[in-house]
């Protein structure tokens, strides 16, 4: 069964008027958004399940999905929606075994290659990037741009492989209507939205621009 995935995925960064990832979704929510990414790296997980178990009733407040990153008994500990998976990480196959068929599982591709892989594996989106240069992820892949998604989205299409693709790193307000001509389902962002002044007028221009 297709899942539902937003065209505005929300990743949690600490930054802007946020102290903590649990005010990052909240602030996110807040604004519009029916998505939340929790991406904590290096810490244990004794201190992030009570984040993730916090966000999650967040979420549920304002009817947004949350998808924890890399850390599927973390998902499981906090009832997410979701798990996004890092190239580096468990395999989408064993992810779905142990959390079952109604998890959403995200994985994370930066070439055709993978995401031939992540079809395989039966994922239920993959977020292809980095559109550009981005601070908030260490290795950064090669930088794709709008002909790398164009590319990209044409082999898709040539293999039949008909999964959700979401943009993804470095991406402002202004790439967005151009990023979307590329035949791609949607955007995640980080920074975009923490750092706006004025995050409930962005997030809607933003879901204007991703539904017209």
């Amino acid at each position: 069964m297709k899942k539902t995935i937003s065209r505005l995925q929300y990743i949690t960064q600490i930054g802007g008027d946020f102290i903590d990832h649990r005010e990052a979704a909240e602030g996110a929510c807040k604004a519009g958004c029916d998505w939340i990414q929790l991406r904590v790296k290096y810490m244990s997980a004794h201190h992030l399940l009570p984040i993730a178990r916090r966000v999650k009733k967040i979420c549920e407040a304002y009817q947004a999905k949350l998808i924890v990153n890399d850390r599927p008994a973390i998902a499981k500990g906090a009832a997410a929606d979701g798990v996004h998976l890092g190239k580096e990480d468990m395999s989408p196959v064993e992810v779905r075994r142990i959390l079952g068929e109604d998890i959403i599982i995200g994985g994370t591709a930066n070439t055709f290659e993978d995401i031939k892989r992540l079809a395989d594996a039966r994922v239920d989106y993959i977020g292809l990037g980095p559109f550009r240069f981005t601070t908030t992820k260490d290795n950064l892949s090669p930088i794709l741009g709008l002909e790398g998604y164009k590319e990209i989205i044409e082999q898709c299409k040539a293999e039949k492989i008909d999964i959700p693709i979401v943009a993804i790193g470095g991406i402002v307000t202004e790439d967005v209507a151009d990023i979307m001509q590329t035949g791609v389902h949607g955007i995640a962002v980080s920074g975009l939205i923490t750092h706006a002044p004025k995050r409930g007028e962005l997030v809607k221009h933003l879901q204007d621009i991703l539904t017209s």
